[in-house]
């Protein structure tokens, strides 16, 4: 196969994907963008609801001392307003998400510092404490699997140990924490499963669909190796063939010269095999000059017949490339029975009706017949120089043959008749 046809196949295959802008990136991460994209979204009203939440909470009397407490706030929520708009816009979400967990965790390890000489009432959270879950969402958003595993255990039991630092590891604080922290791992652990299982999703249906491109690819690549080998076939049964007939019937200087200019023509098809075989003018042919096309073909052969022609009305025409196929198709019938009947009985007639055109070729000769099934599958002298060329045209082909002879029939006719 040549690397044209294959990249016509390929381009073929690439068509059967729908082409949005998330897919020309790449077709292995088609499904795998989306999903990320819809975390993304979710990710960001979820962190936008807490975060509210804790922006509200930290207008409340501080347990940070003096300047700590306006530091903390301007730093952990301004990487969270990036962080959300990253996560809306769908730009540098991992980037502005793993700002903000960085941010968070440094605030976390700090906390114990800037509460210093507070005593945290019993029963009340922080400001910080609403935004664990936002950090470990952040760390989902941003880290590979094995980091957000150890994020969303570290950060709940980080605040738990920093919350316990800051009353001394009093008893009374003790239950509250260890409730705030089992809340929230479990919590970072839902929410890291459901990213887990519809990433996981996501990527199988990726590479499923990539295997079914694949394959497909490789169907299509045998499915046009198949027919490549086919037409290259079909022209060496047609032209080599006759060119050889011809040599072997030639005698005379200009029946060698004939012969020469046959294997010449012969072996320029040949070389011109991967460009369209529909080459040449379709413009309209008429039956007449359908018919004299083959008589000039058998002659070619060695072959002195005198088509008969039964016309009706004014000048029944065929388009071009349909002239040429009924015209090649007829002339392998022709040669067929050269070479296996000796053209014993040999006839040919040509009938044409218009409104709407109606094209039937016979094809004659009075040998001993043949059994078509079975004809070996890798012989095209029928099969793909007769049948399959005539029904790439839009016509058919029968062939009827016994002991009194084979008869050929080829017939196109116009579309609605």
């Amino acid at each position: 196969m040549t690397a044209d046809a294959a990249s016509r196949v390929l381009e073929d295959a690439w068509g059967h994907i729908p082409q949005t802008r998330e897919t020309t990136a790449g077709l292995g991460s088609f499904t795998r963008r989306r999903i990320e994209r819809a975390i993304g979204v979710a990710a960001g009203f979820g962190c936008l609801a807490l975060g509210l939440q804790a922006l509200l909470t930290s207008f409340a009397p501080a347990d940070e001392g003096p300047g700590w407490h306006e530091a903390f706030v301007i730093a952990t929520f301004g990487t969270l307003a990036l962080m959300l708009i990253a996560c809306f816009i769908g730009r540098g979400v991992k980037v502005f998400a793993g700002i903000f967990a960085f941010v968070y965790f440094v605030s976390l390890v700090l906390w114990p510092i800037a509460t210093a000489g507070s005593t945290p009432e019993p029963g009340t959270e922080p400001w910080i404490w609403y935004l664990v879950n936002v950090a470990t969402v952040a760390g989902v958003l941003a880290f590979p699997l094995p980091m957000q595993i150890a994020w969303t255990i570290l950060l709940p039991l980080l605040f738990g140990a920093v919350r316990l630092a800051q009353s001394g590891f009093a008893r009374a604080d003790r239950i509250p924490v260890l409730l705030d922290v089992s809340f929230a791992l479990i919590l970072g652990g839902i929410l890291l499963t459901l990213a887990w299982v519809f990433r996981s999703v996501a990527a199988n249906v990726d590479e499923t669909r990539m295997r079914a491109v694949e394959s497909y690819g490789a169907a299509a690549a045998a499915d046009a190796a198949e027919k490549e080998r086919v037409a290259v076939a079909a022209l060496m049964h047609d032209s080599v063939l006759a060119a050889l007939i011809a040599a072997e019937r030639a005698h005379t200087d200009r029946e060698r010269g004939l012969a020469v200019a046959m294997a010449r023509e012969a072996l320029t098809r040949l070389a011109n095999a991967e460009q369209d075989p529909e080459e040449g003018s379709d413009a309209p042919t008429d039956a007449a000059t359908l018919a004299g096309d083959i008589e000039r073909g058998a002659r070619e052969l060695g072959v002195d017949i005198q088509v008969e022609r039964t016309i009706l009305g004014e000048h029944p025409s065929v388009p071009g490339r349909v002239a040429r196929a009924l015209s090649l198709a007829a002339m392998q019938a022709i040669t067929n029975a050269v070479e296996h009947a000796d053209g014993v009985g040999l006839t040919v007639s040509v009938r044409a009706v218009p409104q709407p055109v109606r094209i039937r070729i016979e094809v004659r000769d009075n040998g001993e017949g043949f059994d078509l099934e079975a004809v070996p599958d890798d012989r095209l002298g029928i099969r793909g120089s007769i049948l399959a060329r005539v029904a790439a045209v839009g016509g058919t082909a029968s062939i009827a043959s016994g002991e009194r002879g084979t008869t050929v029939r080829i017939e196109w006719r116009e579309a609605g008749a």
